[in-house]
């Protein structure tokens, strides 16, 4: 399980870095897999500090955490 949550994370950053914010009920149509996997893969990331979740309204978006340089 830990293998499939870590390649998930890998395709979450892939489409990120492709497509900047995006909600996250797009982001799990468009990873293909289920809303639990990408919410693991999610938290995965966040607790690396490569994402950022924020809600907005009823929703929440999903974006890449800026390098700091």
């Amino acid at each position: 399980m830990i293998t499939e949550i870590g390649i998930v994370a890998g395709d979450i950053l892939h489409y990120l870095e492709q497509n900047g914010e995006v909600p996250l009920d797009s982001l799990v149509e468009k990873i293909g897999k289920s809303k639990d996997l990408v919410l693991m893969g999610i938290g995965w990331l966040g607790r690396e500090g490569h994402v950022i979740l924020k809600q907005e309204n009823s929703e929440y978006l999903c974006t890449l955490r800026k390098k700091e340089e």
